[in-house]
């Protein structure tokens, strides 16, 4: 049995190492909680395009939209009347058209039986194109009218949801005269923060969005910061992040949002070196006495200790 004695010690070795662990101070993100503001990326106006009356108004604050979707109407009450006297007029050409059609073709005839002359047959040609072009004139104008009579539609420009209405039914309004004020569907978080914090946010850095309501509770999500202006705004730093699950949240809504705003040196072990004592935690120095230690914030598998330990003290695994 002798032999294999030096063979269990070295087999024993790694397992020895991985009890004892010297702390080292070193580099993390100081989590802090700050304030956001649900904001929508772009802001948009639904505008009526003719000058008339507000006939119609089919949304109210809160609606979501589709694009294009019809969500108001004005009516220009010259238009009914406009495409009525086109169309009598449509008629009446018409008619004249038949008649030119029928005298053209009895010319036709008299010129091939030697009767009439080539310049009547010129003249009852002539006659019949006049009236056509008269009839394509008069349809190009219904066309107009028409065109503007629709353009009465006031459209949503984008999908989104409804976040201002400045229109009532019965209210007369100008062209370009914005009817209904959308936020687009993406949402994101505008951030707010101390201008010392300007030189440690960076685009991609990770957010969590806490509960809803600014009362604590189970975090919503996680997300990036997607966007960090470059100009400071009464002296603070202004950046967007992306989260997921935004649309149903007021525009304007402010939740509690965690983020990485500082750097610094921090001792971190993992929690295997912990002792959980009466009201205390505990670490054994690799010299057996037993220190008492201060928790800070969780990270992951590991724990932040805020006093008790120095650089250079080798501890224990208990």
């Amino acid at each position: 049995m002798r032999p294999l004695l030096p063979f269990l010690l070295l087999m024993s070795l790694p397992a020895a190492a991985e009890t004892r662990l010297t702390v080292m101070p070193q580099t993390v993100a100081d989590e802090r909680p700050v304030f956001a503001t649900v904001e929508s990326v772009r802001e948009v106006e639904a505008r009526a395009r003719i000058a008339g009356t507000l006939a119609a108004l089919s949304v109210r604050e809160g609606d979501s939209v589709a694009a294009g979707q019809v969500i108001a109407r004005v009516e220009d009450a010259k238009h009914p009347p406009q495409l009525a006297a086109i169309d009598a007029r449509l008629a009446a050409l018409a008619a004249q058209r038949r008649q030119a059609a029928q005298e053209l073709e009895r010319t036709r005839a008299l010129r091939a039986s030697g009767t009439a002359t080539q310049a009547r047959l010129d003249d009852a040609q002539t006659a019949l194109d006049v009236v056509e072009g008269q009839i394509a004139a008069a349809q190009a104008e219904r066309a107009v009218t028409a065109q503007q009579q629709e353009e009465g539609a006031v459209l949503a420009p984008q999908a989104g949801r409804v976040l201002r209405v400045r229109g009532t039914a019965g209210a007369v309004v100008m062209p370009g005269e914005a009817i209904a004020t959308l936020a687009t569907d993406r949402y994101v978080l505008r951030l707010r923060l101390p201008e010392r914090h300007a030189r440690f946010l960076r685009e991609g850095d990770p957010v969590t969005l806490g509960a809803r309501g600014l009362s604590g509770g189970t975090p919503l999500g996680r997300g990036r910061v997607r966007l960090v202006y470059p100009e400071l705004q009464q002296g603070q730093v202004v950046a967007d992040a992306e989260v997921e699950g935004l649309g149903d949240f007021f525009v304007g809504e402010r939740v509690r949002v965690t983020i990485a705003a500082d750097l610094r040196q921090a001792i971190v072990i993992p929690h295997a070196f912990l002792i959980a004592g009466a009201g205390v935690d505990l670490v054994r120095l690799e010299s057996g006495a037993l220190v008492p230690v201060q928790r800070g914030p969780v990270r992951g598998e590991e724990v932040e200790i805020l006093s008790g330990l120095a650089a250079g003290d080798v501890l224990v695994r208990p």
